[in-house]
């Protein structure tokens, strides 16, 4: 996979993405021997060779990972219970990852996990709009009206819900089945959300987060994110 060269000077934990703009601009890094002052100049870390004032950069690789998280494992490194987390479902050279965002225990679905800190940190400030997707199921046959304030806003203890989409997808005397896209990250939101209307969940499930999918992924597997994927995800 190949990087911008200012991406993949700062992936090399040499200095930050604006410091090595200032770097490349100066004519202080070389690729494969040669002076490149363009910023977006293609480098392919298994082939090109990075230099700055002439010291040898080794790229840091990234993981991208999702991960289907079953019910009952929790969303963190480690555990001050000794409960399942993520990292245990993954393999010994996928240790190094951290989830972006949570998912509570009593839920389950789509997680991403990297050790890319400036992709996580992005996805995770309030100020990125990034939906997250949940097949939703609650108690009970719940009105129209009811879909509609989980769309419109909730007033909770922490301030009124933002806007969310809303679909539904099956409804019957003893419980409904919905699709729900909420683009904040409250502690069990979309549980509160629901209870506070009435209609206490049943089963969470997330399904999808921007433009990843959950798909045909089985409960505690995972995969590595396809060069597709991490495109689409960054230009989210």
């Amino acid at each position: 996979m190949k990087y911008r060269l200012n991406r993949a000077v700062a992936s090399t934990g040499f200095c930050s993405r604006r410091k090595a703009d200032e770097f490349i601009q100066a004519g202080r890094v070389s690729v494969n021997g040669r002076v490149t002052v363009d910023f977006n100049f293609d480098v392919d870390p298994d082939r090109d060779h990075l230099e700055i004032d002439g010291k040898n950069l080794s790229v840091k690789y990234f993981d991208y990972v999702l991960l289907y998280k079953p019910l009952g494992v929790v969303t963190t490194c480690k555990d001050e219970y000794a409960r399942r987390n993520v990292l245990d479902l993954l393999p010994d050279d996928l240790q190094h990852v951290k989830p972006v965002g949570r998912l509570d225990r009593d839920s389950e679905g789509l997680i991403l996990l990297t050790n890319d800190g400036a992709l996580a940190q992005r996805l995770a400030h309030p100020s990125h709009t990034v939906y997250k997707v949940y097949e939703v199921t609650v108690q009970g046959k719940i009105t129209d009206t009811a879909l509609n304030s989980l769309a419109k806003g909730v007033r909770l203890d922490d301030g009124v819900t933002l806007p969310a989409k809303v679909k539904l997808l099956d409804r019957a005397d003893h419980q409904t089945i919905f699709e729900m896209a909420i683009r904040e990250g409250r502690n069990r939101q979309i549980r509160r959300m629901c209870a506070k209307i009435g209609y206490p969940v049943l089963h969470l499930l997330r399904v999808g987060m921007g433009r990843l999918q959950l798909g045909l992924l089985q409960p505690g597997n995972w995969r590595h994110l396809t060069a597709e994927e991490l495109q689409a995800l960054r230009s989210d």
